[in-house]
């Protein structure tokens, strides 16, 4: 069994895995071993057991690591015996008990809020649910303000929606209690209010890192800022 940490990369919302093509290159060519899973999206408990069996079935040790959404997935599947440490990338770091709406309400509210598309999904023997997306104009502003604009139409277009349940649940632990965390702060974020990311690091005790001028797809637009902080992140928990 390996010492050194795989890295477990957890998506938010409205991406998907590929958004990391760029972190999971730089840490392949640093002999890293990474897996980047699909989020499913539905829901803050069955997404975070989603995540934390994937966790779970890997053999040594994992750093979690969670962009957006993905933050508040790995906060509650970090607890998973194995996950040694976590990283937060433009991310919500949550409290026990706390939901992503009422994290969001203490400070005032990112673009996002105001440009969300609603949809509705079939739920089993019950009624459609609600997802939600950005509408496609307002898309590259406030998710991808610093990448190319040919880019972030593809992204639009390919974007995956969050079940609107999601920002209602609470989380039903928070790893950074036990776990050590580090922070990437994206401080040109449109998406997620900077003031949300970096008042999340600081109460997790987070080793922070933040970038001027970077969107909230910092992953993609910058893969190796955003890969050089959970390097630093596997080498502590090696």
């Amino acid at each position: 069994m390996s010492t050194t940490p795989t890295v477990l990369l957890v998506h938010g919302a409205f991406a998907d895995a590929g958004s990391w093509s760029g972190v999971i290159a730089e840490l392949q060519s640093h002999g890293i071993t990474v897996l980047a899973p699909s989020n499913p999206l539905r829901g803050l408990a069955s997404d975070a057991a989603y995540i934390a069996s994937v966790a779970s079935q890997i053999d040594g040790p994992v750093v979690l690591v969670g962009h957006s959404y993905g933050g508040a997935l790995i906060t509650v599947a970090g607890t998973t015996d194995n996950v040694v440490g976590l990283v937060y990338v433009a991310a919500y770091a949550l409290d026990e008990g706390e939901s992503l709406g009422e994290l969001q309400g203490r400070f005032p509210l990112s673009p996002l809020v105001s440009n969300l598309k609603q949809w509705t999904y079939p739920v089993p023997g019950g009624a459609p649910a609600v997802e939600v997306t950005i509408t496609e104009d307002a898309f590259p502003s406030v998710f991808a303000a610093d990448v190319p604009v040919d880019v972030t139409k593809v992204l639009a277009a390919a974007q995956r929606p969050l079940a609107a349940a999601a920002f209602e649940e609470t989380a039903a632990a928070a790893a950074w209690k036990t776990k050590p965390a580090w922070a990437l702060v994206a401080g040109a974020d449109e998406a997620i209010n900077p003031e949300v990311e970096r008042f999340g690091a600081k109460r997790a005790g987070a080793t922070v890192v933040e970038l001027e001028g970077a969107s909230h797809a910092v992953a993609v637009s910058r893969p190796k800022e955003v890969a050089d902080l959970i390097r630093d992140a596997v080498r502590a928990t090696s």
